[in-house]
């Protein structure tokens, strides 16, 4: 008998396996209507959904293992972070979902920012110094941008290759309209050193210092809600290494 196998588990959702066979729980059924038509129309490839019954979506598991994680070094070769770069500049170059994406715009973005980063200095949680070097930091993804095809919370744990070929992309509940270099940027958090490889594979220009942004935005905007869910930011490699590389 297979044994259940907890993925990923907090007040928002869970992530359960059983075998081949992945559990999604979400009380928020907006999230997992995105993910079922976002993997739907997503030009690469996805899961197989075997069922649905809200709130439980079911599919199946992709072949390969994950690209890396985040806070360990990734043992996937050049080839295979460049592939995942090429699978990402396909999506991007796809129609633009039917659906409003579930992030914000500049200037709702630097508001939310500035109030995180006040309570990070005021709980005691981060260096007041380290926090204000990384909001300047930050201050190059807050532009414009033009709505590209987006995964949305494209880790590395959920993008699986197989050799040098990618053989699935997973979590697709943030999938929607959005700032592309966001995509790229979440990838590589924690793995500047593919960087490069990944942009090879993606196949045009890229403003690198927006990617850099993105990670000092990301990195001030998770680090008090993973401490509140049971997750460790302060752990070798992960979110607040990530902030600390930018000094």
């Amino acid at each position: 008998m297979d044994e259940v196998e907890v993925v990923v588990a907090h007040s928002e959702r869970a992530t359960l396996r059983v075998g081949d066979v992945f559990l999604k729980v979400d009380a928020d059924q907006t999230r997992i209507d995105a993910e079922v038509r976002a993997m739907a129309l997503a030009p690469v490839p996805t899961p197989e959904v075997l069922w649905r019954k809200p709130p439980v979506l079911a599919i199946a598991a992709v072949p390969g293992t994950a690209l890396g994680g985040l806070g360990e070094p990734s043992t996937a070769s050049p080839a295979a972070w460049a592939a995942a770069g090429a699978a990402i500049r396909k999506l991007h170059d796809a129609p633009l979902p039917p659906w409003p994406g579930r992030g914000k715009g500049p200037d709702e973005l630097a508001g939310d920012l500035d109030g995180e980063c006040e309570r990070l200095v005021t709980n005691g949680v981060l260096p007041a110094d380290l926090v204000t070097h990384n909001r300047r930091v930050a201050e190059a993804a807050l532009r414009p941008w033009t709505p590209k095809f987006t995964h949305g919370d494209f880790q590395i744990t959920h993008v699986f290759v197989d050799g040098d070929e990618v053989t699935g992309i997973i979590d697709w509940s943030e999938a929607g309209p959005g700032d592309a270099l966001y995509d790229l940027a979440t990838l590589t958090l924690g793995h500047e050193e593919h960087l490069d490889d990944v942009v090879a594979g993606y196949g045009t220009d890229v403003d690198l210092d927006v990617i850099r942004a993105w990670w000092s935005l990301r990195s001030l905007s998770v680090v008090r809600w993973l401490t509140e869910h049971g997750f460790d930011p302060f752990a070798p490699g992960c979110e607040v290494d990530v902030l600390r590389s930018r000094m």
